[in-house]
């Protein structure tokens, strides 16, 4: 089946279609607010001209509304906002994204709609299942293809997924489409807008059609929408690309000439570096977690090491100075130079700093607890203790002010359980969750660049939990040198003890890591959420269990480790 319609208009000399691209940054659950998002976009782009006006995956309710979706409310909400839609816009072509209620059947689908009638309706037809995606647990497929003319042009209505797969874009060219358009909710990760580029790029040389990318932008818990949305030629060339990380409403001239739809070439902005990229949405993710939370700021421990300085730029840079406040909490085992660096750093960027020493918390709790600990040497408990006075103090601090904890983990701390539980695992999110230890380090160099944030000693000097005398992390970990590429290979890869070790590391290290992995899951499934940034995070898109048997060591018989 195939849906064509054709928009009566006015008689206009112009052979050309302008599109405007409503790159937004969306509430999940907020129907009403998104609805009049619509309402008021649509409105200024019949102002500058436009034909069409395309918004993203979901618009209505937001993207990924996970399991919202189920309720009544929502639907009724959904309902009421269509019909809004379809009465409050006017002269201007719109296309919208919504989950579509039928009986007991919901699809992923978006309505084409122009001075009060519903033109268009199309259905999603590839449905995502993999990574952070689950929509076949929501939405039905849809089985038929889309098209619809505007201004001579006939224009095939795509969403997401399927452009990713050769069927719906063949399909609606061998229907006589001549333009691709598709709504997406395509979150971030690094290098995607290149693999979203090479993706479209096979479906413009495939079909000989061009393609017109909308995305969506902005934070949704662990999720990062970029937007960089862009156009693209029949031979696959980019004709225009957006800046990510940016709302904006853009503007794009498709001009018909006999039957083909050129797009005319137009800003390009650059992609960005991977530090850049990395930064721009990590400060995304704090601000609209922090946001669309109702929160006034947030509260962050200062160590006077890289990783909680790193997050206090981010914190400064998403949400502003007079929102951040910054307490450090030494111990009898803090050194002087994290003391001045901590405060050098609060100074440098402006932020509320306190110092409130722990000793006399530690000491106290080891007293309380000198009976039941009679005759066993000092060891990782009371390093915890430690974490865990400083954790107390932030969540009350955090509860006294209403301002959301920011914890400071990184990626690699995280795999193998270096962190404590209700320590400095406490807190409402956690923005480098999802970033190495090395790429931690870069990012701050990164930062530095824009303008100095971080002291240089906390990038240069060896890392330290400070919860003994001496302490080093290489004490308990393998040098992130190593230890990095050996997590990267297990959790984004899915390789094997021995897989990894054939890639020239240490068969003991490797095992000795992925045993760390495996122990820890118990804590992850109790660490707040955070930014995924990978291919795979820790969160939605990591589903280990907690209690198993399984043993990346384990050597099975007639074949290799796995």
């Amino acid at each position: 089946m195939v849906t064509l319609n054709r928009i009566s208009e006015p008689p206009v000399s112009s052979t050309t279609l302008r599109i405007a691209l409503a790159q937004l940054n969306l509430f999940v659950g907020d129907v009403a607010g998104n609805t009049q998002r619509v309402i008021d976009t649509a409105a200024e782009a019949r102002a500058l001209g436009a034909d069409l006006v395309m918004f993203p995956e979901l618009t209505l309710c937001g993207y990924p509304p996970e399991d919202l979706l189920f309720h009544n409310g929502l639907r009724r909400q959904v309902a009421a906002a269509l019909e809004r839609v379809r009465t409050e816009t006017r002269g201007i072509a719109v296309m919208v994204g919504y989950p579509e209620y039928q009986a007991e059947d919901i699809y992923n689908s978006a309505a084409l709609i122009r001075d009060g009638e519903v033109l268009a309706n199309y259905r999603k037809q590839e449905l995502p299942n993999y990574s952070v995606f689950d929509e076949k647990r929501y939405f039905q497929p849809g089985q038929a293809s889309c098209i619809v003319e505007i201004k001579g042009i006939r224009i095939a209505l795509l969403i997401c997924e399927d452009i990713w797969r050769p069927g719906p874009a063949r399909a609606a060219r061998a229907l006589g489409a001549q333009l691709l358009c598709v709504i997406n909710g395509s979150p971030y990760s690094l290098h995607y807008q290149q693999r979203r580029e090479e993706v479209a790029r096979a479906r413009a040389r495939e079909t000989g059609l061009p393609v017109v990318y909308l995305n969506l932008l902005g934070g949704q818990d662990e999720l990062v929408f970029d937007g960089a949305s862009f156009v693209m030629d029949g031979t696959g060339q980019v004709a225009q690309r957006f800046k990510a990380f940016e709302e904006g409403l853009f503007m794009v001239n498709i001009d018909l000439t006999g039957e083909r739809a050129l797009p005319q070439a137009a800003a390009l902005a650059p992609l960005p570096s991977e530090e850049a990229s990395v930064y721009d949405a990590l400060v995304l993710g704090v601000r609209d977690y922090v946001g669309k939370h109702g929160f006034p700021g947030v509260v962050i421990g200062l160590s006077g090491g890289v990783d909680s300085a790193l997050t206090l730029a981010l914190a400064v840079d998403a949400l502003g100075a007079e929102r951040v406040r910054a307490v450090m909490m030494p111990s009898r085992y803090t050194s002087q130079m994290s003391l001045e660096d901590a405060q050098g750093q609060a100074d440098l960027l402006g932020v509320r700093y306190d110092v409130i020493p722990i000793e006399t918390l530690f000491a106290t709790v080891l007293e309380a607890l000198e009976g039941v600990f009679a005759g066993r040497p000092p060891d990782t408990t009371e390093e915890n203790v430690q974490a865990r006075c400083r954790g107390l103090l932030l969540m009350a601090i955090s509860n006294k002010t209403r301002r959301m904890l920011l914890t400071t983990g990184n990626k690699s701390e995280i795999s193998v359980g270096y962190s404590t539980l209700y320590g400095d695992m406490a807190g409402g999110f956690a923005p480098i969750k999802d970033c190495s230890k090395l790429l931690v380090y870069r990012l701050a160099k990164y930062r530095n660049t824009i303008a100095a944030a971080i002291p240089v000693r906390v990038i240069e000097r060896e890392p330290s939990a400070e919860l003994r005398a001496n302490q080093k992390d290489s004490d308990s970990l393998p040098p992130y040198e190593i230890l990095d590429p050996i997590l990267e290979l297990f959790i984004e890869d899915d390789l094997s003890v021995d897989e990894i070790a054939a890639k020239g590391f240490d068969r003991a290290t490797v095992g000795r890591v992925l045993d760390m992995v495996k122990r820890n899951e118990y804590k992850r499934r109790q660490a707040p959420p955070g930014i995924r940034i990978s291919d795979r995070a820790f969160g939605r898109d990591w589903r280990y269990p907690i209690t198993s048997g399984y043993s990346p060591r384990a050597i099975v018989p007639g074949g290799p480790a796995r």
